[in-house]
């Protein structure tokens, strides 16, 4: 199966020695740009809001950007993948058929050497000449593991997904392709496991099929950071709406909230909305916890310039006096 490269430094658009705050800079302004929910272009920003994501998980991963550092440009010349280091992902390839995804949320390059993997102790690879022509011994064959990229919405409400499972035989050349349904449950949690039964690496001799695993994977969202089943995000205030008071809208994942913020608030204060995270084990939903963080206006006209200049000479705050 032909695979193409891709570089994910290009697709944040950062130079290959970006800082992590760097990576994570672009990652917002891209994201918050191809976000489904804001971008005018549906059907487009939804595939570049995929590229984002996928180089996000990567390049935000010191192992996996370890990893794809050392994959490099000419990752397809011969001896490149025998070079991997132990435990490198060789295109989802087990010793019976060799499986790739579409649906996963992952390109088919990610899916090589960042994706499906075997199970260890998930049960038996088919060996040669075994359960063939009335052999004696039935094996089951082994589990398969995958990374499925869910949306924070869709751990909220629930989704269900078009996973394509495409088997290759690798002594025949066959491929044939399954399509299935995979039902992401709501409150689903970051690591826990999907299984689909009997999808993973036949039997031999007559054994069952071995089943598919989807790792859930949360897609890193441009507003929110996951805790648990908490929610955190930064709650941008000007100085004014700090000092004064003010009602600002929050986004949620539901849409939006109206927050009465008091006079006087400060840099850092947090403010809890309950039930507005994502979903326990048990089902009651988590709380959204918003950060303040007070923007300073940097181009000032002559006439705000004035009235700062006024308000520096009248007022006897001074920020740096013990409390």
């Amino acid at each position: 199966m032909s695979v193409e490269f891709k570089n994910y430094y290009d697709v944040l658009g950062v130079a290959k020695d970006a800082s992590d705050a760097d990576i994570k800079k672009a990652y917002r302004r891209l994201a918050r740009k191809y976000h489904p929910d804001v971008a005018k272009d549906k059907a487009g920003s939804e595939i570049r809001f995929k590229e984002i994501n996928e180089a996000n998980e990567v390049l935000s991963d010191p192992d996996k950007r370890r990893k794809f550092d050392q994959l490099g440009e000419h990752w397809n010349q011969p001896g490149r993948q025998s070079a991997q280091e132990p435990g490198g992902f060789q295109g989802g390839a087990h010793e019976g058929s060799e499986f790739h995804f579409d649906g996963t949320g992952f390109s088919d390059f990610f899916e090589q050497f960042f994706g499906s993997r075997g199970r260890p102790g998930g049960g038996f690879g088919q060996a040669p000449g075994e359960g063939r022509g009335g052999g004696a011994f039935a094996q089951r064959g082994q589990d398969i593991e995958s990374d499925i990229l869910v949306t924070l919405g869709e751990a909220l409400h629930g989704s269900t997904r078009t996973l394509n499972l495409q088997r290759t035989d690798p002594r025949t050349g066959e491929t044939s392709t399954q399509t299935l349904r995979v039902k992401i449950p709501a409150g689903v949690q970051e690591g826990q496991l999907i299984r689909l039964a009997g999808k993973g690496q036949e039997g031999a001799g007559g054994g069952d099929s071995g089943h598919l695993y989807l790792r859930v994977k949360f897609a890193t969202h441009p507003d929110f950071r996951v805790k648990g089943a908490n929610l955190y995000c930064d709650l941008e205030l000007s100085p004014w709406e700090a000092v004064l008071g003010a009602t600002v809208h929050i986004r949620t994942l539901d849409g939006t909230v109206a927050l009465k913020v008091p006079p006087g608030t400060a840099a850092d204060r947090e403010f809890r909305l309950r039930g507005k995270g994502l979903p326990t084990e048990s089902g009651a939903p988590g709380d959204l916890h918003a950060i303040v963080r007070i923007q300073v206006p940097v181009l000032l006209t002559p006439e705000q310039k004035t009235v700062w200049e006024q308000l520096s000479t009248i007022s006897s705050f001074n920020p740096r006096s013990a409390s």
